[in-house]
């Protein structure tokens, strides 16, 4: 599928199910170079700080994504349980994709304490493109969101996931796209050829440049 979409590299986020990297590891370990990996990492657990400063040693361990988007998860955001995480990760120099709908405003103050910390925001704030409900009037309070922490030069957004907000059929004009409307060359071409507002450079960094950067995969 990547080869057919002209996809030459591939960051893999383990599912939520459990804490386990162990399967996407693998992948990387067999395709170097085309996968990398932002592991999951138990976050409640204090005791997890220790992982971190040999995070990257694990081979095509690129950094760590966090999930805020059950009540329990959510609230480690303000009662403390997530305090640890920010400062070990920005010492250990790692990369952290967060989901967090509804909560991306927190992570201003955790861009200005920790401006060696690479935040990414995934999905736009908004929910896993998964998902069978449509929260399309959200968008606009999630991109004002986002734009926020523009000012921010450790924090990126990453599109992908909005994904299923479309309401449209290709090239989705409100929004991005997902697997059930179009194929994974469709993915591509939809900000390759679809969004003319871009200019070849934007391109450039949209479609990859910006993430080996951020990530420093090389």
């Amino acid at each position: 599928m990547m080869d057919e979409a002209g996809v030459d590299r591939v960051v893999i986020v383990p599912p939520g199910l459990n804490d386990r990297n162990d399967y996407a590891l693998e992948a990387a370990k067999r395709y170097p170079g085309r996968f990398g990996v932002m592991g999951r990492i138990p976050l409640q657990d204090p005791k997890s700080a220790a992982l971190l400063p040999t995070w990257k040693q694990q081979p095509g361990m690129l950094g760590v994504r966090l999930t805020f988007n059950t009540t329990p998860t959510r609230a480690w955001l303000s009662d403390g349980t997530a305090d640890w995480f920010w400062p070990a990760a920005e010492k250990a120099g790692l990369a952290v994709m967060f989901l967090a709908v509804g909560e991306v405003p927190r992570f201003a103050r955790i861009a200005e304490r920790h401006p060696q910390l690479t935040l990414i925001i995934d999905h736009m704030g908004l929910n896993s493109s998964s998902r069978t409900n449509r929260i399309t009037e959200n968008i606009p309070a999630a991109i004002d969101q986002a734009i926020a922490l523009s000012k921010y030069p450790n924090v990126s957004v990453k599109l992908s996931g909005a994904v299923g907000n479309s309401l449209e059929p290709y090239p989705f004009r409100d929004i991005t796209n997902s697997f059930a409307a179009a194929s994974y060359r469709q993915r591509v071409t939809h900000f390759t050829e679809e969004l003319s507002f871009l200019s070849e450079s934007d391109k450039d960094w949209v479609m990859g440049r910006s993430i080996l950067a951020r990530l420093k995969w090389a």
